[in-house]
C-alpha cells in the first residue's frame, strides 16, 4: 500500500471537512491546500439522498454508499473514520477491525465506558491494523510542550489545576437542527459529550486522571432541551492535588483560561493560544519555610519580581484545520510507515470516563470514584433515555 484510501462514515459537517482536506477544497486558513501523498478519499456513506447529490457533484468518482458495512467490505477502503452520532464509534469501529479495516473514530470514543472498553478490548486482539481517534488538539505545540514540562517535574508535583472552558456558546437554533441533539438517547448528553470531550482529553493527558469527582450540572439552563449545558466540577486527585472544570453553552463572550499550579510556578493558558510559564527561583515549600514577614511585605509591596520567578511564553503555531490534517497524516503514517500515533485509539475511553463520573455524581448527588461504577451509569442513563421516550435504551 502506497497511500491509504479513507472512507468517510457520514458525511455531515464534519465528514464533509474531512472530505474538503482530503481532496485540497478545505477553506479553512493554514488548512492543507493540496492532496495529502499519504491518504486519500477512498470512498463516502450517508444515507440522506441530498446528501449523495451533493457529493456526486462535490467528489466526482468517488464511491458512495448509503449502506456503512456495505462500504467497509467493499475493498474500496483501507480505513474509515466514524463521523457519526457518538453512540455509534464503537460498533462501527469494531465492525471495521472485525473485517480488516483501519479505524478513526472520531472524538468522543463513545456515550458510556462499557462500550468503549469494549471497542478497546478488541482492538486490542487486532495489534495489526491501527487503531486511532480523533483528539486533533493533542497536535497543539502549546499542550504538548506543557505535557512535557509537568512529565519533567522540572516544576515539581501539582496542587491545583483549574480549566474554565465556556466558549462554546450555542443558540437554541443549534439544537433545533436535528431531532437527535441534545437527547439522552440520540446523543448521550449535552456539552461533555459534544463541546468539551477535547479539553476533558488535554486535562487528564496533562495531570493525569483524578481518583474522585463530585459535580454540580444544571440541565437545560436558558435552553429549551433536557441535557447537560452548566458544569462545574471539583476533581480530587487523591495526592493533595485538587482540580475545578468548568464549562457551558450559554455563554455568548466566553472564557478559555487554564491554571496549573505547581510546587515550583504557575502555568496559565489564555484561550488555547498562549501560555506563560511561571518558574519559582525556589519552590513554594522552601519559601514558605524561609522567607521571613519583612521579605514577604516589601514583595507584596512590589518588590523586583523577578527576584522570586522567571517567566516563560510558549504560542500555538498550528491552527484548527491543520490540527485535524495532522491526525489524518498521523494515522495514515501510522498505517504506512508504523509512525507513533499522537491519540491512540484506547486512549479515548479517559475523556468517557470523566464524562461518566461527573454526570454520576450530578445523578446520584454525591462524589463519586474513577474507575466509574460502569453497570451503576449504564444503569442511571438507561433511566434517562426511557424517561425522554425517544429511543431504545441500550
Amino acid at each position: 500500500m502506497s497511500k491509504v484510501r479513507l472512507g468517510i462514515i457520514g458525511v455531515g459537517t464534519q465528514g464533509g471537512f474531512y472530505a474538503n482536506l482530503l481532496t485540497g477544497q478545505s477553506s479553512f486558513p493554514g488548512a492543507p491546500a493540496s492532496k495529502s501523498e499519504r491518504i486519500e478519499l477512498g470512498a463516502l456513506c450517508d444515507t440522506d439522498p441530498a446528501v449523495k447529490a451533493r457529493c456526486a457533484e462535490r467528489y466526482p468518482g468517488v464511491p458512495f454508499y448509503d449502506d456503512w458495512k456495505e462500504m467497509v467490505t467493499s475493498g474500496k477502503v483501507d480505513a474509515v473514520v466514524t463521523t457519526v452520532p457518538h453512540y455509534y464509534h464503537p460498533e462501527m469501529a469494531i465492525y471495521a477491525l472485525g473485517h480488516g479495516v483501519h479505524a478513526l473514530v472520531d472524538k468522543p470514543a463513545g456515550v458510556y465506558t462499557k462500550q468503549v472498553r469494549q471497542m478497546n478490548e478488541f482492538a486490542a486482539t487486532k495489534p495489526e491494523l491501527t487503531f486511532a481517534i480523533m483528539f486533533n488538539q493533542r497536535t497543539n505545540k502549546l499542550y504538548q510542550r506543557l505535557r512535557e514540562i509537568i512529565a519533567s517535574g522540572e516544576m515539581g508535583k501539582i496542587r491545583r489545576t483549574n480549566w474554565i472552558i465556556n466558549s462554546w456558546w450555542r443558540p437554541q437554533s443549534y439544537y433545533d437542527q436535528s431531532a437527535w441533539r441534545a437527547t439522552w438517547g440520540g446523543e448521550g448528553g449535552g456539552v461533555l459529550v459534544n463541546q468539551a470531550p477535547h479539553q476533558l482529553d488535554l486535562w487528564q493527558w496533562m495531570c493525569g486522571m483524578p481518583k474522585k469527582i463530585v459535580s454540580k450540572i444544571i440541565y437545560g439552563a436558558h435552553r429549551n432541551i433536557a441535557v447537560d449545558n452548566d458544569v462545574t466540577v471539583i476533581a480530587d486527585y487523591g495526592n493533595g492535588a485538587t482540580g475545578v472544570f468548568i464549562t457551558c453553552t450559554h455563554d455568548v463572550l466566553g472564557t478559555d483560561r487554564l491554571e496549573i499550579d505547581l510546587d515550583g510556578g504557575k502555568i496559565v493558558v489564555d484561550e488555547s493560544k498562549a501560555a506563560t510559564v511561571y518558574r519559582l527561583r525556589k519552590p513554594e515549600g522552601v519559601m514558605n519555610t524561609t522567607m521571613s514577614m519583612g521579605e514577604v511585605g516589601r514583595l507584596v509591596r512590589g518588590g523586583n519580581v523577578e527576584e522570586v520567578y522567571t517567566t516563560e511564553t510558549i504560542q500555538n503555531t498550528d491552527g484548527w484545520g491543520v490540527q485535524h490534517g495532522t491526525v489524518l497524516e498521523n494515522f495514515a503514517a501510522h498505517i504506512l510507515e508504523g509512525t507513533p500515533l499522537i491519540a491512540p485509539g484506547s486512549d479515548g475511553i479517559n475523556g468517557v470516563m470523566l464524562a461518566n463520573a461527573i454526570l454520576l455524581s450530578s445523578w446520584l448527588g454525591k462524589e463519586v470514584e474513577i474507575p466509574v461504577d460502569e453497570d451503576l451509569y449504564l444503569a442511571e442513563l438507561n433511566k434517562r433515555i426511557a424517561a425522554e421516550g425517544k429511543y431504545p435504551t441500550r
